[in-house]
């Protein structure tokens, strides 16, 4: 049975309110009001919420997680040279 992708699924309401974020701008622009008014701030939030699918958090996390470790690792270094 084929199961549907979630990051496509999110890629393409990704892609949708961008569509109509855009649309929004535009027309506001056109019409010399304020960019930030609520239909905006919703556009931006869904958009947001759509990308957070996209982002792969366990590497993210790891990469992270490895890079903290060396620093620790350099500190110590730095920290026991200084004191010799």
């Amino acid at each position: 049975m084929h199961m549907p992708s979630i990051t496509a699924g999110a890629l393409v309401l990704l892609v949708l309110t961008g569509a109509a974020l855009a649309f929004q701008v535009i027309r506001l622009r056109q019409s010399c009001h304020t960019v930030f008014d609520g239909g905006i701030l919703l556009c931006l939030g869904l958009l947001a919420a759509a990308t957070l699918p996209l982002v792969p958090w366990a590497e993210l996390a790891d990469t992270a997680l490895g890079h903290v470790v060396a620093a620790l690792h350099l500190l110590e270094v730095a920290y026991v040279v200084l004191t010799l």
